[in-house]
């Protein structure tokens, strides 16, 4: 079964329990381990003060730069499937200019 198991993280100097299914463990110890880079991050800047608030700025990053790579992919997603369309096109006019030929 995948019951939920307690796994230990530390994000910037505090240790949270949190209860994740045992195929999620790396994922969830990556996870804290890239927020708490993250966080330190900003309180190494000097530009922010107070735990709560270098949370906040680490999470809308961390959000900006998840929207950044779906914007990415989305945009490589069109663009690969405008090119299978070009392509789908100048195949049937080939086709279609060689069906001509042998009538």
């Amino acid at each position: 079964m995948n019951k939920n198991q307690p796994v230990v993280v530390h994000v910037f100097d505090k240790e949270y329990t949190i209860a994740c299914k045992p195929h999620e463990h790396d994922g969830l110890l990556k996870s804290a381990q890239y927020l708490d880079g993250k966080m330190r991050e900003i309180r190494d800047n000097g530009r922010v003060l107070g735990a709560d608030k270098i949370a906040l700025m680490a999470a809308l990053n961390i959000t900006h730069e998840l929207i950044q790579l779906k914007n990415v992919k989305n945009d490589s997603s069109e663009s690969v499937s405008r090119r299978i369309r070009t392509l789908q096109d100048k195949i049937e006019k080939a086709l279609n200019s060689n069906n001509q030929l042998e009538l």
